[in-house]
């Protein structure tokens, strides 16, 4: 059976209509290819177009983020050669969450660490991700360096979820909402759980991929609306969000990265609650500086 082939991100057009906060971090996003040099895992679930350190710039500056976090995607498997190089070729100031074998050794985890990276990612969504089974033995690996796990997996159908993040004793942060589908609403179980990590600070959640779990074709994506607002009244400080860029492999046609910012502005308008989610909070869960502050290395 072939591959998919993602559509390419769209050429940022405009910048946002409200500013993000000075210092804001984009908390989510990849760079693809070029394949002859970064070849794609064999059992991935699709292949992304070519999305370069350049075109991520780029976006970043006319959107207003000022720092990074990249995220190993799903296609490369192992193999965080493009994911580092980020790290190490861009200007902006950035941390990295990568997918790492459980037998890496504490040696290579120090030397990550001092290249910035600051977490681990489990794949519960797509095919050549990191099994649930090798979480422990990781959480255990890292603890030490105060990175965390990072898990992409619907929580609406995780046994035991509850168990699972008690066990792992060190931070968790989920992405994309929890990827609980809209159509189930509010009041699932598993995000009435995930709910609970966040008011008693459990757990992380990032406020992106509205797109991976609407149930519409274009912003503004009202049906998430209501579980962003339950994370926000839930607890704000343990929020983060990012632009998901190039957004790949997403059930819906590719949205406008601006729209994108213009609609996240109106679902979370208060400016302290920007500061938090944008600046404040990232600062905490990466390590990064407090913006301001003269030395605003990485390291």
């Amino acid at each position: 059976m072939p591959i998919p082939e993602c559509a390419p991100a769209r050429p940022v057009s405009r910048r946002p209509l409200r500013r993000l906060p000075a210092g804001a971090v984009d908390c989510h996003f990849h760079v693809f290819g070029p394949e002859s040099r970064f070849p794609f895992a064999p059992g991935r679930s699709y292949t992304p177009p070519d999305a370069s350190i350049a075109d991520y710039e780029t976006l970043a500056g006319t959107l207003g983020f000022s720092r990074a976090v990249i995220v190993q995607p799903s296609v490369y498997g192992l193999d965080n050669r493009r994911t580092l190089s980020f790290l190490r070729e861009s200007s902006i100031p950035a941390r990295a969450v990568l997918v790492l074998d459980p037998d890496i050794s504490d040696r290579e985890l120090e030397a990550l660490h001092e290249s910035g990276v600051r977490g681990v990612r489990v794949n519960l969504v797509f095919a050549a991700g990191l099994a649930l089974e090798a979480a422990s033995t990781l959480a255990d690996k890292i603890r030490g360096l105060g990175w965390h796990l990072q898990f992409l997996a619907d929580v609406s159908r995780i046994e035991n979820l509850k168990e699972i993040v008690a066990s792992l004793d060190i931070p968790v942060v989920f992405d994309h909402l929890g990827h609980v589908p809209a159509g189930k609403g509010v009041g699932d179980e598993g995000f009435q759980t995930l709910l609970s990590f966040v008011r008693d600070a459990r757990a992380w959640v990032k406020l992106t991929g509205a797109y991976r779990v609407t149930g519409m074709q274009t912003p503004p994506y009202g049906d998430v609306a209501p579980f962003v607002e339950a994370l926000v009244e839930a607890g704000p400080s343990q929020l983060v969000s990012g632009t998901d860029w190039p957004h790949p492999s997403i059930p819906v046609s590719m949205p406008d990265d601006t729209d994108l910012i213009d609609m996240f502005a109106n679902w979370v308008s208060d400016e302290s609650l920007r500061q938090r989610i944008f600046v404040e909070n990232p600062e905490r869960l990466y390590g990064f500086p407090a913006w301001g502050n003269e030395c605003r290395s990485v390291k």
